[in-house]
């Protein structure tokens, strides 16, 4: 399995609803470093598996999105615990979603999975993969 790897960064704050998350239950800010890889079987006919560029501006297109809100504050997150685990999903489905619409190019196509890490600091991350 060949694979790419892009990567940006993304800051929120949020807060959590559970005494599981401690102190964390309230207002608090997290800077996300988000590792987006892709995978296929076989290279393209240009010999990648997708266009960096291309993979590198959607990426940001998407994380934009979240970028400098509270996440608190945003509609499609309302009663939900936004924690790594969840976002790297959020991330990875927007991400599928840019592969079958063809902003990607079409030999993207050829993806058969993603995974999205979102680096909560050098000693902490969590990760989502799924099949395209």
């Amino acid at each position: 399995m060949f694979s790419i790897t892009v990567r940006d960064h993304m800051m929120v704050a949020h807060s959590f609803d559970g005494e599981v998350f401690g102190p964390a239950q309230r207002l608090h800010g997290a800077t996300f470093v988000v590792d987006a890889t892709f995978r296929r079987p076989e290279l393209d006919d240009d010999n990648i598996v997708v266009d960096i560029g291309l993979a590198t501006m959607q990426l940001a297109k998407v994380i934009s999105e979240f970028n400098f809100r509270n996440l608190d504050d945003v509609e499609q997150f309302d009663r939900i615990n936004t924690s790594t685990e969840y976002l790297a999903k959020v991330v990875a489905d927007r991400l599928v979603d840019a592969i079958h619409a063809g902003t990607l190019g079409e030999s993207a196509r050829g993806i058969r999975e993603i995974a999205v890490t979102l680096h909560e600091s050098h000693v902490a991350w969590a990760s989502y993969e799924r099949n395209v």
